[in-house]
C-alpha cells in the first residue's frame, strides 16, 4: 500500500479530533510521505519517535500495534507465561501515561496479567520489578534524554535486560502481521491517572493491578546493600553540600529518598523538581549537556556546594559537575564518571578485604580503555561488549548461571552505570547514591574528588574521549548513513591525524584486519559498527543509531599531559570526520 492510501486509511479510521491533525496536512505531500511511508522501526531497543499521527510516529495506534505483537509473542509461549504477566512503567514525557495505559489495556484484552505502576518510575525500577515479580517481560514508556517531542517504547525480557535480538525478531514478526486499527482494548474502572496515583494493589480490571510503594521499598532495601562507606557517610553526609536535579524527570523521589536514608543532605533544584512534559528549563533533558546542569551549578555556587548531580527523565543516566583545581565547576564526561566510580568500588572492596578473585568489569566497545587499566590494577577481568546495556545484562546472567565471574561494575560512555545485579539496565538511582557516597569518602579522607581524578590520570595516563553525532533527516537519511558505513567498510584508512592505524574491526563481517593484511575473527555478535585501533589504547569508532537516523563518531586517545591529550583528541576527531563524512 502506498503512503497516500495509508494516509487515507488513517483519516477514515481516526477519531474526530485526530482527523483534524491529519486533514491539516492534506496539502503537504512531503509531510504525508514522511509520516506514512515507513513504519516506526521496532528493534532490540524497542521503538522511539516523535509524537504525531502516522505509521512512522509514536501514537496510540503504533503503541497498540506493538503491544499486540508483544501479546501474541507472550501467548505463544504458553498460558503460564501470560499468567506471570508484564510490568508496565512510564516516565514524565508527553503521553507517557496514556501510552502506558493503552499498553496495559491491550495486554489485558489478550488475557495477560499486567502490573502497572501508580505513577512515574525510572528505568531501573522497571527492570528490577520484572525480576522481582517473576514477570515474563516489561515495557517502559520513555524516550530517555531525547527532546520533548519524542517518546518511546522499551521492552524487557524476563531477566530484566532489554529483550534479546532473537525474541525481538519474533515480536517483530507478530507486529508485521498486525494492523493499526481494530485492536481490542480491555475496559478499565478508570482511565484517570489521579484515581490511580498512590493506590498500591488497586485493580483496574481482572488483569491489571496497580503497583507502587510495596515494590519501591523492596528496591530501596536491595540497593541499600550496595553502600560501601557508611562510616564516611555518617561523618560527612550531613555537612556535605550537594545539589541534585531530576531535570523534571522520574528520578526525584527515588534519588532523594535514598540520599535522605543514607544521611546525605541534598539541595534540590526547585525549578526542575517537578515533572514537566515540556522540560521548560532546558534545551534538552540530557545530563550530558552543560545546559541541563546550568541551574544546578547556579544553585551550587549560591550555597557553596562542591558537587552537582543530574539525572535524565527516565533516570537511567547520570551527569555530574564538580569543582576543579581552581574552584570552578567542570562537567565530567561519562567516561570520567565511570572511571571514578569503578576505582572507588574496587578500592573500597579491596580495603574491606572482600574483593573477589574472580571479579569482572563490563564496558562497551566505545567506552574508554582507562577502565581496563584501572580494573586490571585491582586484578579484575575486563570484558568489552557491544553498545547497549542489554549486553552488560547478558554477562551478568551468564555469570550467575556458570559462576565464572562475580560482576563488579558495568558502564558505558553515554552516562550509564550499574553496580549490583538487582537490575539489568543502567541505574542512575544507584549511581547517584554511590557518587554521593564517594564524595563523602574522599572528603572523609581530606581529599577533593577532582584531585582523585587527577591522581588516576597521573597513574594510568591522561585519557581524553569525544563523540559527535550527525543527524540525517528525511526519508533518504537512512540511505546516507548506509553509504557512509559502506565507505568505512570498504576502505582501509592507514592513519588518523598522523597516527598510524593498527587494525580495522568490522563488527558486521566479524573480522579484524591488520595493517599487514592479516585477519582475525571477532567473537562478539554481528552489528553494524566499524572500529579502528591506533595502538596505545587509542581508537576511532563509527556506528549508526539503532532507533533514529543518526551516525555517531567516537574517538579515544591518551597522552602524558591533559593538554596534549586534548589536542590529540581534537585532531583525531577532525581527521575522522574528513575521512568518513
Amino acid at each position: 500500500m502506498d503512503y497516500k492510501k495509508t494516509y487515507e486509511e488513517w483519516v477514515e479510521n481516526c477519531t474526530r479530533e485526530e482527523k483534524e491533525e491529519l486533514l491539516a496536512i492534506a496539502a503537504d505531500e512531503k509531510e504525508i510521505k514522511e509520516r506514512f511511508t515507513l513504519p516506526l522501526a521496532f528493534g532490540t531497543a524497542g521503538m522511539r519517535g516523535t509524537i504525531a499521527l502516522g505509521i512512522s510516529n509514536m501514537n496510540v495506534y503504533t503503541v497498540a500495534r506493538a503491544t499486540k505483537g508483544l501479546a501474541d509473542y507472550v501467548n505463544g509461549l504458553g498460558a503460564a507465561e501470560a499468567e506471570r504477566g508484564i510490568v508496565v512503567s512510564y516516565d514524565t514525557r508527553r503521553m507517557s501515561f496514556e501510552f502506558a495505559l493503552i499498553t496495559a489495556r491491550v495486554l489485558a484484552a489478550n488475557k495477560i496479567n499486567v502490573r502497572m505502576f501508580e505513577d512515574v518510575r525510572p528505568v531501573p525500577m522497571c527492570s528490577y520489578a520484572v525480576r522481582h515479580t517473576n514477570a515474563i517481560a516489561g515495557v517502559m514508556i520513555t524516550a530517555s534524554h531525547n527532546p520533548k517531542e519524542y517518546n518511546g517504547y522499551k521492552v524487557y525480557g524476563e531477566d530484566g535486560a532489554q529483550m534479546s535480538p532473537e525474541a525481538t525478531a519474533v515480536v517483530v514478526d507478530f507486529i508485521d502481521k498486525t494492523g493499526y486499527f481494530g485492536i481490542k482494548l480491555a475496559d478499565v474502572v478508570t482511565a484517570d491517572r489521579k484515581d490511580i496515583k498512590g493506590k498500591d494493589g488497586f485493580k483496574l480490571n481482572d488483569y491489571i493491578t496497580v503497583i507502587g510503594k510495596s515494590l519501591d521499598e523492596d528496591y530501596y532495601a536491595e540497593i541499600s546493600k550496595l553502600s560501601l562507606s557508611p562510616e564516611a557517610v555518617a561523618a560527612e553526609g550531613a555537612k556535605m553540600k550537594l545539589v541534585y536535579s531530576p531535570i523534571h524527570g522520574s528520578g526525584y523521589v527515588p534519588v532523594t529518598t535514598m540520599l535522605s536514608r543514607m544521611g546525605i543532605k541534598a539541595e534540590v533544584v526547585e525549578e526542575q523538581k517537578n515533572p514537566d512534559t515540556e522540560f521548560s528549563t532546558v534545551i534538552m533533558p540530557n545530563p550530558e549537556q552543560p545546559d541541563a546542569l546550568k541551574l544546578g551549578i547556579k544553585l551550587a555556587d549560591k550555597i557553596s556546594a562542591d558537587v552537582v548531580i543530574g539525572t535524565d527523565p527516565d533516570c537511567d543516566r547520570m551527569g555530574v559537575a564538580v569543582r576543579d583545581g581552581n574552584g570552578k565547576f567542570t562537567l565530567l564526561t561519562g567516561n570520567q564518571i565511570g572511571a571514578l566510580l569503578l576505582d572507588y568500588i574496587l578500592l573500597r572492596h579491596k580495603e574491606r578485604g572482600d574483593l573477589p578473585a574472580n571479579g569482572a568489569v563490563v564496558k562497551t566497545i566505545v567506552t574508554t580503555s582507562l577502565a581496563d587499566k584501572i580494573a586490571k590494577s585491582y586484578g579484575m577481568t575486563v570484558y568489552d561488549v557491544l553498545t547497549g546495556f542489554k549486553f552488560i545484562g547478558e554477562k551478568i546472567k551468564e555469570w550467575e548461571q556458570n559462576g565464572k565471574h562475580t560482576f563488579m561494575f558495568g558502564y558505558e560512555e553515554s552516562y550509564g552505570y550499574l553496580s549490583g545485579t538487582h537490575a539489568r539496565d543502567k541505574d542512575a538511582v544507584v549511581a547517584s547514591m554511590l557518587f554521593s557516597e564517594m564524595v563523602c569518602y574522599y572528603q572523609y579522607k581530606g581529599k577533593k574528588l577532582y584531585d582523585r581524578l587527577q591522581e588516576i590520570f597521573e597513574t594510568y595516563g591522561y585519557f581524553a574521549e569525544t563523540s559527535k553525532s550527525f543527524a540525517f533527516k528525511g526519508l533518504d537519511g537512512m540511505r546516507k548513513m548506509a553509504d557512509i558505513m559502506e565507505k568505512a567498510r570498504t576502505e582501509y584508512f592507514t592513519e588518523f591525524a598522523g597516527i598510524k592505524t593498527v587494525s580495522k574491526l568490522d563488527f558486521k563481517k566479524r573480522v579484524e584486519t591488520f595493517a599487514d593484511g592479516k585477519t582475525a575473527p571477532i567473537t562478539l555478535p554481528e552489528t553494524n559498527v566499524i572500529k579502528y585501533t591506533l595502538g596505545n589504547d587509542e581508537w576511532v569508532c563509527i556506528r549508526p543509531s539503532g532507533t533514529e537516523p543518526k551516525l555517531k563518531v567516537y574517538v579515544s586517545v591518551n597522552a602524558k599531559t591533559a593538554k596534549e591529550a586534548d589536542e590529540r583528541r581534537k585532531a583525531v576527531l577532525e581527521a575522522a570526520e574528513g575521512k568518513l563524512l
